[in-house]
């Protein structure tokens, strides 16, 4: 019942103040045989200890564990850069009512390693971060990230958003030196 209230709350567009309270992840998630195990505990904001385990990787592949500053809201397999490999993507909230929200992507490479790939910070574009104040909701759509947030106007308060909902649409690139990132390739206003 409080997911479901968190998720309600976030597709309402309204800001969320309480702490919200995200269980703890420990599922595993795979396309035919080859996936990825994923364990967070959700205890603290501020630091999470975060293990990822490649499953029916060949055996170069190497569990991946750091401490994570947020939480895990979700997590999901995808074939990000359609090479027929599933791909880890992480639903994360750095702060304690889950409104700044960012993605990690874990991607497979040939199922031989697993590499990185962020989502770069909405407010570095000026594209996209005019009215941004966070409470972002992220989804995937047939290899494609989707993150919708409200648009505020200038002397808006934090629970009224009045410029509608932005949504921002990626997809992963290779990037410089071989690894990945997610590239913006359409983003539009709805009133």
């Amino acid at each position: 019942m409080k997911r479901f209230l968190f998720f309600a709350s976030l597709l309402a567009g309204g800001a969320v103040h309480a702490q919200v309270i995200l269980p703890k992840i420990d599922s595993t998630m795979k396309i035919g045989k080859v996936g990825y195990r994923v364990d967070c505990r959700n205890k603290s904001f501020t630091s999470n200890p975060l293990s990822i385990k490649p499953v029916g990787f060949e055996s170069g592949a190497r569990d991946i564990s750091f401490t994570l500053r947020g939480r895990v809201a979700g997590a999901q397999i995808d074939d990000l850069n359609r090479d027929g490999d599933p791909d880890l993507v992480l639903f994360i909230y750095a702060d304690s009512n889950a409104s700044s929200g960012t993605v990690y992507a874990f991607m497979s490479d040939g199922n031989k390693e697993i590499m990185p790939c962020m989502l770069p910070d909405v407010s570095m574009n000026p594209k996209i971060s005019t009215g941004y104040k966070g409470h972002d909701q992220f989804s995937m759509m047939e290899g494609t990230l989707v993150q919708r947030f409200p648009v505020y106007n200038t002397g808006d308060a934090a629970d009224k958003p009045s410029g509608g909902n932005r949504t921002v649409l990626y997809q992963v690139t290779k990037g410089e030196g071989g690894g990945y990132k997610f590239s913006l390739i359409k983003s539009f206003d709805a009133k």
